[in-house]
């Protein structure tokens, strides 16, 4: 059975939704479905694509502070090899459900 991710999912139960029964569909619903998933993938791409440039405009903030201060104040509380392998996309961020 094929699976896709529907982009509303929730992500803490992060449910696939099964493809249907692809024998028993139409030619015109086939395409419908196609066309069905790639608005989802446009819509997925377009939301990466900001997320990309928050994290960039994030990071030059960051990098503009670290050299008005010379990387004081800024890091005392900071985590930044974590946050570096967060943002780089190395490790997954730590939940507040598993720190306890």
């Amino acid at each position: 059975m094929l699976y896709f991710i529907d982009p509303h999912f929730d992500r803490k139960a992060s449910l696939l939704e099964p493809l249907p029964d692809l024998g028993s569909l139409s030619d015109d619903e086939l395409k419908k479905e196609i066309d069905q998933l790639k608005e989802q993938e446009r819509e997925i791409s377009y939301q990466r694509r900001i997320l990309h440039g928050k994290i960039d405009i994030l990071r030059a903030e960051l990098v503009a502070r670290l050299q008005k201060t010379g990387g004081k104040g800024v890091l005392e509380s900071v985590d930044v090899e974590s946050l570096t392998a967060i943002l780089s996309g190395k490790a997954a961020p730590k939940v507040a459900d598993e720190e306890e």
